[in-house]
C-alpha cells in the first residue's frame, strides 16, 4: 500500500562511481559526435577545460565540507573516493606535509572500458584530479606518473603541501 509520507522523500544521491557512469553515458557520445563535427582536438580541449573548472569548484566545496584544506583534511576524504568499492587504495605516507598512495584497482577504468569509452576515461575522470586538489588547496601539488586508465598496474598519487616550504623560505633572513 502507498505510504503518503514516503512520497515526498528524496531518494539518496547516487555515489560518485554511479554519477560518473551516468555522466559518461551522456557526455561520451556527445563528445564523440561533436568531435566528428567540429574536430577532435578542439572539442577535447574544451571538454578538458570545462571538466577541470568543475573539478576546481568541487575541490573548494570538498575543503568546506571537510572542515579545512590541509592534507590531513584531504586524507580524511579518501573514504569518499572508495565508496561502492570504486577505488582500492594503499596509503604509503600520510603526514601534514605529504600524502602518498597508490590506487591498485579502479572501477572507473573498468566502467569506461565496459562502456567502450576507454579513450575518454582519462578526460572524464583522471583529468579532474589535478584541478580538484587545486580547488581544495592551491598550495598542495599533485604528482602522478601513471594511471590504471592508461594501462599501468596502479595509479601513483603523491601530494605535497608546498605552503610548509614557502613558510620556511619566507621566515629565513
Amino acid at each position: 500500500m502507498h505510504d503518503p509520507h514516503t512520497a515526498n522523500e528524496t531518494p539518496p544521491a547516487p555515489g560518485l562511481l554511479a554519477r560518473r557512469e551516468i555522466e559518461a553515458r551522456i557526455v561520451g557520445p556527445l563528445i564523440e559526435a561533436m568531435a566528428r563535427e567540429f574536430g577532435r582536438e578542439r572539442v577535447l580541449a574544451i571538454a578538458r577545460e570545462v571538466i577541470a573548472s568543475l573539478a576546481r569548484e568541487s575541490g573548494a566545496t570538498l575543503a568546506h565540507t571537510a572542515g579545512g584544506c590541509s592534507l590531513e583534511h584531504f586524507a580524511q576524504t579518501l573514504a569518499l573516493w572508495q565508496a561502492d568499492d570504486a577505488l582500492a587504495i594503499d596509503v604509503i605516507e600520510s603526514s601534514p606535509e605529504r600524502l602518498s598512495f597508490n590506487v591498485t584497482r579502479c572501477r572507473y577504468a573498468e566502467m569506461y572500458a565496459a562502456l567502450g569509452l576507454e579513450e575518454l576515461g582519462g578526460l572524464l575522470s583522471c583529468n579532474r584530479d589535478f584541478a580538484l586538489i587545486e580547488g581544495f588547496n592551491p598550495s598542495v601539488r599533485l604528482t602522478r606518473t601513471q594511471t590504471i586508465m592508461d594501462g599501468a598496474a596502479h595509479c601513483d598519487f603523491r601530494f605535497v603541501d608546498e605552503s610548509q616550504h614557502l613558510a620556511e623560505k619566507g621566515s629565513k633572513p
